[in-house]
C-alpha cells in the first residue's frame, strides 16, 4: 500500500516518562519519513496513536478515558508505551480493534501502522530495543532524549516497569554516543540522559553510568546534560565517581535520587534495596562535591504498611535533606504487583497524609529557591511556557524569563524572584 497517495493523516500524543515522550519522536520520524502527515488533533487524523503511561493508578484511569474518547472518534488506533504489557485485556475491552506496539518495539510502528490504516488489527509486543539512530521528529527543537537502556536490576514490590520493559538491556556505548552527536548537529543543546534507573546502566555489559559519564563530557560542542533518574541501590558504592564526572561543564549540577520512604521498615517491605541511611549518605556525599547541587526525590505516600510513626519518618527525611524538588504520588495498587495484595490504608489517611506532606515539601522547596536570589549567571532557554520562557542554569534550576528570547540560546540571567516551584528573572547584558 502506498501510503503517500493515501496521504493518511496520523496523530500521536505521549503521557508519562521522558522515555514514552522519546518512542513517540521516534514513532513520528519514522512514519513521517514513510509517507504520514503528522495531524495536530485527533479529530483530522486517519490514524490515532496514544504512547501511554500505567505507573499510577490516576494516570492509568487517564489512559482508559482518553482510549475511550480516541475510540469514539471511529478511527484506527494503536495504544502504545507500557498499557500494551501490562494491562492488554484493558485496552482490548475497551477497543477490540486497537492494534497495540510493545515500549521496546517502536521501530516496527511503520508495519503496525500501515495494517491498522487498512483496518487490520495488528500487535508487536517483542522486545527489539531499537531506540538509538532512528528518525526522530523532535517534540522540542533544543531537546534531545537519549535512551542508554531499557527496564531495570530492581524488583520492587509496587512498580510495573519489568512487566512492561523486562530487565535491564544496556544499549551500546558507542550508539549512545553517536546518538547524542546527532541530535547536537541537528540543534539540541541539551540532552537528557533517560531509562528506567539511569543508575544501574552497564551492569549487564561490564560498565557503568560513570564510565559513561566520562566519555559524554569528551563530545565536542556546546550542549548541557541532563542525567536521569538513579534509584539510590545502584549507586551507593559508584555516587563519588557519578558526581565527579557531573563536575564537568557539559552536564547540569542536578540529580534525581528517589528515596520513596525515609523509615527503613517500609523501605524493606518496598523491596527497595538500600536503607534511609545509605539515601543520606548519597547526598551528603554530593553536596560535598558539588554544594549548590539540585537534588530531586520522589515519595510514596500511603504504602500499605507505612504507619503513622513510618511517615513521621519521611517528613524527618524531607526536612532533614531539604531538596529542591519532590514528586509526591499517593500510593496506588497496580495489578500484578505484591504490593496490591496487602490490605490498602484508609482513603482519609492516605489523603491527609498527602496535604501534610505538601505543605512540608512546599516550604522546603520555597526556601531552596530563595537561596537563588540575587543569584547572576549563564541560563540555557530550552522551554516556552505561557507568555514566557524557561531558562536552566548551571545547576538545571528553571528560571521564568518574560523577555523575548530564542530557544537554545544561552543568556546572562539575574535571579529577582522565588516560589516554591521555579525561580524568576531577568536578562543582563554580557
Amino acid at each position: 500500500m502506498n501510503l503517500q497517495k493515501v496521504e493518511a493523516k496520523v496523530h500521536i500524543e505521549a503521557y508519562g516518562c521522558s522515555a514514552n515522550l522519546a518512542d513517540a519522536e521516534i514513532i513520528a520520524g519514522l512514519l513521517k519519513n514513510s509517507g504520514f502527515t503528522i495531524a495536530k488533533t485527533a479529530s483530522e487524523a486517519d490514524l490515532n496513536i496514544i504512547v501511554s503511561c500505567t505507573v499510577k493508578g490516576a494516570t492509568h484511569q487517564r489512559m482508559v478515558t482518553r482510549i475511550k474518547v480516541l475510540t469514539s472518534l471511529g478511527k484506527p488506533m494503536i495504544v502504545a508505551g507500557c498499557m500494551p504489557k501490562t494491562s492488554k485485556d484493558t485496552i482490548l475491552r475497551l477497543n477490540p480493534r486497537a492494534s497495540l506496539i510493545g515500549p521496546n518495539s517502536v521501530n516496527e510502528i511503520t508495519s503496525v501502522a500501515e495494517r491498522a490504516v487498512r483496518g487490520e488489527r495488528a500487535e508487536e509486543l517483542n522486545d527489539t530495543y531499537n531506540k538509538l539512530l532512528q528518525p526522530r521528529l523532535l517534540r522540542n527543537p533544543v531537546v534531545g532524549i537519549v535512551q542508554i537502556a531499557s527496564g531495570c536490576l530492581s524488583s520492587c514490590s509496587f512498580c510495573q516497569v519489568k512487566m512492561a520493559r523486562g530487565s535491564l538491556k544496556s544499549f551500546d556505548e558507542s550508539l549512545i554516543l553517536d546518538e547524542i552527536r546527532r541530535l547536537i548537529r541537528c540543534g539540541c543543546r541539551e540532552i537528557w540522559l533517560t531509562s528506567q534507573d539511569n543508575g544501574c546502566y552497564g551492569r549487564d555489559r561490564g560498565g557503568s553510568i560513570a564510565d559513561l559519564l566520562d566519555k559524554i563530557s569528551k563530545i565536542e560542542g556546546e550542549f548541557r546534560v541532563r542525567v536521569g533518574m538513579m534509584n539510590p541501590t545502584h549507586i551507593i558504592g559508584d555516587i563519588s565517581r557519578i558526581v565527579d564526572a557531573l563536575k564537568d561543564v557539559k552536564f547540569f549540577k542536578f540529580l534525581h535520587i528517589p528515596v520513596q520512604s525515609g523509615c527503613n521498615d517500609v523501605l524493606v517491605d518496598m523491596r527497595r534495596g538500600y536503607t534511609r541511611e545509605d539515601f543520606l549518605e548519597i547526598v551528603k556525599e554530593a553536596r560535598k562535591k558539588i554544594p549548590p547541587l539540585t537534588l530531586s526525590t520522589d515519595i510514596i505516600v500511603g504504602y500499605p504498611t507505612e504507619r503513622e510513626e513510618c511517615f513521621k519518618e519521611t517528613l524527618s527525611l524531607i526536612e532533614e535533606v531539604k531538596p529542591d524538588v519532590v514528586n509526591i504520588s499517593r500510593f496506588s495498587p497496580r495489578p500484578g504487583t505484591k504490593a496490591a495484595l496487602l490490605p490498602q490504608q484508609p482513603y482519609e489517611v492516605v489523603k491527609q497524609r498527602s496535604t501534610t506532606i505538601h505543605r512540608v515539601v512546599k516550604a522546603v522547596c520555597l526556601e531552596r529557591n530563595k537561596s537563588w536570589l540575587g543569584w547572576r549567571g549563564e541560563a540555557l532557554v530550552d522551554e516556552e511556557v505561557k507568555d514566557a520562557k524557561i531558562a536552566r542554569n548551571f545547576a538545571y534550576k528553571p528560571i521564568l524569563v518574560n523577555d523575548d528570547v530564542k530557544l537554545g540560546s544561552y543568556l546572562r540571567v539575574e535571579v529577582n524572584g522565588a516560589s516554591a516551584a521555579c525561580l524568576r528573572g531577568s536578562v543582563k547584558n554580557r
